[in-house]
């Protein structure tokens, strides 16, 4: 299985909290990952690209896997910060 999906990085618990907040409202995705985000991934708007089992830390990976497609969601912690997760896409 393989999984596409877009993040924003953030340090901290309360920043998490208010990006998913605005997302889920319908703020661009992409314009928040720009903006906010502390990942290299944030000049693409958070898109991680395609990967595979085992490709991402166990947090985030099994976040993913269990996301229906086009969510967004909670805030999700690993050891780089927390992670508002956005999946698009899905493929055997």
């Amino acid at each position: 299985m393989e999984w596409r999906a877009s993040h924003i990085l953030v340090k901290d618990a309360t920043s998490a909290e208010k990006l998913y907040e605005r997302a889920r409202r319908g703020e661009s995705f992409e314009s928040l990952a720009r903006q906010y985000s502390t990942c290299p991934s944030k000049s693409k708007g958070g898109d991680l690209g395609w990967f595979g089992e085992g490709k991402m830390v166990p947090a985030f990976e099994n976040a993913v896997r269990r996301m229906p497609m086009r969510s967004i969601s909670r805030p999700v912690r690993t050891q780089f910060g927390y992670h508002i997760i956005k999946k698009t896409g899905e493929k055997e």
